[in-house]
């Protein structure tokens, strides 16, 4: 019975980290698409945002899917979505 559990646990956390990781070119293009709309913002912002999406980008290529996630979502912040 334990062992049962184990396994379905293991399944459950491998698709959790698979949702991750499809989620963050998701995060990217809402990103894109805000920068898009040439968002009001000061160039230090604008400039922060731009590396934060890019550190997103090569972690999420890197496998760094959590590390992808907390760079998009403060770009995200900085842009108010």
């Amino acid at each position: 019975m334990r062992k049962a559990f184990a396994v379905v646990a293991g399944l459950a956390l491998m698709g959790a980290s698979a949702a991750w990781a499809n989620n963050c070119p998701n995060e990217m293009k809402a990103i894109d698409a805000k920068l898009a709309t040439k968002p009001t913002l000061s160039k230090d912002v604008l400039d922060n945002v731009t590396k934060l999406r890019t550190e997103g980008e090569a972690h999420h290529k890197a496998g760094k899917h959590a590390e992808s996630q907390k760079a998009l979502g403060e770009a995200k912040k900085l842009l108010g979505i």
